[in-house]
Order: C-alpha cells, then structure tokens, then sequence
C-alpha cells in the first residue's frame, strides 16, 4: 500500500495557479487539498474542480500547514509567502517533470520551476521564485528571491539577478553581468551590460527606459 501523499494548500486561484496545479498533479508529490485567494468574490468558485475555501482567516481554520504560492506578480507572491512563513506554514517547492535541473543547483523554498525550464549546474535560486516556461539558466547563476524569469527567457553563464526583479518573455542576459534588484528587463531585451537597482531596460542592446 503506497503512503498517503502530504496535502497542500495553493495560494492563488489565477491563470497562474492553473500552471502551478497542473505541475503539482504531474509531479505526484502532493495531493491538492484546496486553494486560497484573498478575493472573496472567489470564495466558493474551483479551479480545475479544486474549491477556493476564501482567504488567509479561512486557510487557518483548515489545519492544512503546507502550501505554495501560485501568484505572479513579485511583489504580491512575496509578501504573501512572508506572511504565511511568518505563521508557521512549511512553503514547497514544485518542478514540472518535464524541467531539467543540473548537478549541484540548489532550489529555495517557494520556487516554481515550469514546463521545459533547464537550470544548469552549481546555480543557486532563492526563494519564491518563477522559472517559467522554457527559462534556460546557465551553470553558475545566483537568482535573488522573488525573481520571476518569464518564458523563454535566457540568461548565460555565471548571471546574478537581485531579489524582486522581473525578466520579461524572451530576454536575454549575456554571461558574467549582475542584474540589480527591483530591475523590470523588457520582453525580447538584449542585456549586455551590468544594469542597477530599479530600473526598467529595453532593446538590444539593452538601455535604461527610466526608474521603477
């Protein structure tokens, strides 16, 4: 008799969330008790037949401890999983089988790696992070927390990227650059050149549009 699978909870109930449950049903680790949105216009709704129970007041009547964060934006999904850390909930991490994660990577709490991502060795990805879609990180990068690496999105060898910031669809880092935090990359950008803190870049090459 095979062992009852842990049940979690996901947070969000978006487009997004649809991309989390679906990763979560073809890995096979967990078992999808419910999710949680703090818009209680969704309270009572389901997503993929799985109900929204309501919010964080709801979530902690449930008994469920373990869950993961299934929002896109940044800013939200981390405040979010810092509110749930801060209340003793354990945040997962969850990987399409379909992801190829190298020898040596290390994978924060919170992450969600997606459909095709490769993630190549001795890269270090913090936590609540996106490696969406078909995201290729090469060996020896250093992924802050709360990133999000849209689909498609490349970044070579030995990159940084700084908590918060946000590569867009198609972007592309050339290798050894360090990328700040808060940093919006533009969608199809070329980046060869170091870019700082808060910093919305376009084109190719990439160029600071203006500050964030």
């Amino acid at each position: 008799m095979k062992p009852a699978k842990d049940q979690i909870f996901v947070f969000g109930a978006s487009g997004h969330a649809k991309v989390v449950i679906d990763i979560i049903e073809k890995e096979g680790l967990f078992e999808i008790a419910f999710l949680v949105d703090d818009d209680p216009s969704l309270m009572g709704s389901s997503v993929f037949g799985y109900p929204v129970i309501g919010g964080k007041q709801e979530l902690g009547a449930s008994g469920i401890v373990m869950g993961v964060v299934a929002i896109g934006s940044n800013r939200a999904r981390r405040s979010v999983a810092a509110w749930l850390a801060e209340n003793g909930y354990h945040l997962v991490t969850v990987q399409h089988p379909s992801a190829q994660v190298g020898r040596g990577v290390t994978l924060g709490n919170n992450c969600v790696v997606m459909a095709g991502a490769v993630v190549n060795s001795d890269c270090k990805i913090g936590n609540d992070v996106i490696i969406n879609t078909k995201a290729s990180i090469d060996h020896d990068c250093h992924i802050g927390d709360g990133v999000h690496l849209a689909p498609g999105t490349t970044l070579c060898g030995t990159v940084e990227v700084g908590a918060g910031t946000f590569i867009c669809a198609g972007a592309t880092v050339v290798p050894n650059l360090k990328i700040g935090s808060e940093v919006v990359v533009g969608a199809g950008a070329t980046v060869v050149t170091d870019v700082p803190d808060r910093v919305l870049v376009v084109g190719t090459p990439a160029r600071i549009a203006k500050s964030i």
